[in-house]
């Protein structure tokens, strides 16, 4: 990667395996303390990741989680360092994807764990002894987030779900026997938690979509013990400065699928009047955009900027994202970019039926993987979008790196047509609209690479378009005045072309 210097161009160099190429070898050691010495753990060297490893209670037994290439078979070995004895415990499979298993609690008995699991459909809590079949501890149509805590001493569980709501995020707490459960929280907003080590105590970081967040400190039962910070001169500069709510609303596609989003409208809105109307997307496997959060990012007062200028800004989560269980996340699956298109094409034609809104004036925007998705849906949009503009973007999956990509693409060598008929390269000839794309050169997440190949198609198709890149900036692309310099970047090209 050309890092840009003060005479001559510098090189940098990183390790940066992508889709469908080799990843580096992995061995797994144990090293003894008192005799400073290392011991190889016996593992077949095969094409897979050791995601995690745990000790047991009793400091003998290492568990170590094995997931193949393709990321839909994980198995927990229990190794005993001191025999070297070593057995499968637990088998989790998905004939998609496995998310990245960060929700494995091993109890101090040795023999058993509590995990999270999307094996029936929906991600929930289970507890299994090893070598038996797994007990399921919650069960319906809602998804467990994750474990937030473990009280071993009351045989307690505190996790979060969207049981309440698949707009909320709400803490509960179920005993081992998957019995006595309890929501901890109100029911109408998004919760973060953060508990001690012994699960007596817990921080609540809780937020609604217009609410930013109210800090404060509860004991495990819920009980509010100490408002840390209430953000209340937050919430009289929001006043100030004319925030306008954020609404909530669901419609339902030509395909039958009912897709959840946000609206922000003009403080002043009437509905006898016409708006332009500008989409955000993200849209990322696994990711939700249209929650009763407060937005996470600086973005929030930008909309509420462009909608002091006359825009209705929209998002709405498709096809791919999380809150909905495994039917609704996985479509995706080995075509990753299809559905999530369609879905965001359709939005635009269903916003263009509103009385409200000027059907001439609908554009798209995102970043990183929503920089992506606003490209791709421009150019397969047949003339649905005026414009779009797309920061960092991923124009091509076989450049991006294979542990994320081939999660859900498989490699290229056996999946070619997933990579290439959703990759915005291949459809730059059907670009219509006013298209800004917008990179950091120093970008080691979303190499740069993607920006210069659309470029080269663009070129090649006759497409005329508007770039700017950010010399040795990364994917975040900020420092000094630079997140300024982009925003107004951003606003200027809106107030032209949308």
């Amino acid at each position: 990667m050309t890092m840009w210097g003060e005479l001559y161009p510098e090189e940098y160099k990183y390790k940066y395996p992508k889709a469908g190429e080799d990843n580096s070898v992995v061995d797994i050691y144990v090293y003894d303390l008192k005799n400073k010495k290392s011991s190889k753990i016996d593992f077949k060297r095969e094409d897979c990741y050791y995601p995690r490893a745990y000790w047991l209670a009793n400091s003998t037994d290492l568990m170590v989680m094995k997931l193949n290439r393709l990321q839909n078979k994980l198995d927990v070995y229990r190794c005993n360092v001191a025999n070297g004895e070593k057995n499968i415990v637990l088998t989790d499979e998905n004939k998609w994807w496995i998310e990245e298993p960060d929700d494995y609690y091993f109890l101090e008995d040795n023999n058993s764990v509590i995990f999270t699991s999307e094996r029936d459909g929906f991600n929930h809590i289970y507890k299994a002894e090893f070598g038996k079949s797994p007990v399921q501890l919650t069960k319906g149509e809602f998804v467990v987030k994750g474990i937030a805590a473990i009280d071993f001493e009351k045989k307690l569980i505190y996790y979060t779900s969207n049981e309440s709501d698949v707009f909320n995020q709400d803490l509960y707490v179920i005993d081992f026997q998957g019995k006595n459960k309890k929501i901890l929280t109100n029911g109408n907003g998004w919760n973060n938690v953060t508990f001690n080590s012994n699960a007596h105590f817990y921080m609540d970081n809780f937020s609604t979509a217009n609410e930013p967040s109210v800090y404060s400190l509860h004991s495990a039962d819920g009980n509010l013990l100490y408002t840390i910070e209430d953000n209340a001169d937050f919430k009289n500069t929001m006043m100030e400065y004319g925030f306008a709510p954020k609404e909530f609303f669901s419609f339902t596609t030509d395909e039958g699928v009912k897709l959840n989003g946000w609206m922000l409208k003009p403080l002043d809105f009437k509905s006898d009047k016409k708006y332009p109307v500008l989409m955000y997307v993200y849209g990322g496997p696994g990711s939700q955009e249209v929650n009763n959060s407060y937005f996470r990012s600086g973005d929030f007062a930008w909309y509420q900027y462009l909608a002091q200028h006359g825009y209705i800004v929209v998002c709405v989560d498709g096809r791919g994202t999380a809150g909905r269980g495994d039917a609704f996340k996985k479509v995706i699956y080995k075509q990753m970019g299809k559905y999530e298109a369609i879905d965001q094409i359709a939005t635009a034609k269903y916003l263009k039926s509103l009385n409200y809104v000027d059907s001439s004036r609908v554009g798209i925007w995102g970043w990183s993987f929503g920089g992506y998705l606003s490209a791709l849906s421009l150019f397969k949009g047949n003339g649905t979008f005026k414009m779009a503009m797309s920061v960092a973007p991923v124009t091509n999956w076989r450049y991006y790196d294979n542990i994320y990509t081939e999660r859900f693409l498989q490699k290229p060598q056996d999946n070619p047509s997933g990579y290439d008929d959703n990759s915005p390269c291949f459809f730059a000839k059907d670009l219509q609209g006013s298209f800004l794309l917008v990179h950091g050169t120093g970008d080691d997440n979303v190499h740069f690479q993607n920006s210069m190949d659309l470029v080269t198609q663009l070129n090649k198709a006759g497409k005329q378009y508007e770039q700017f890149f950010y010399p040795n900036k990364n994917h975040f692309i900020y420092g000094g005045n630079t997140r300024l310099h982009l925003y107004t970047k951003l606003s200027d090209f809106i107030f032209k072309n949308l």
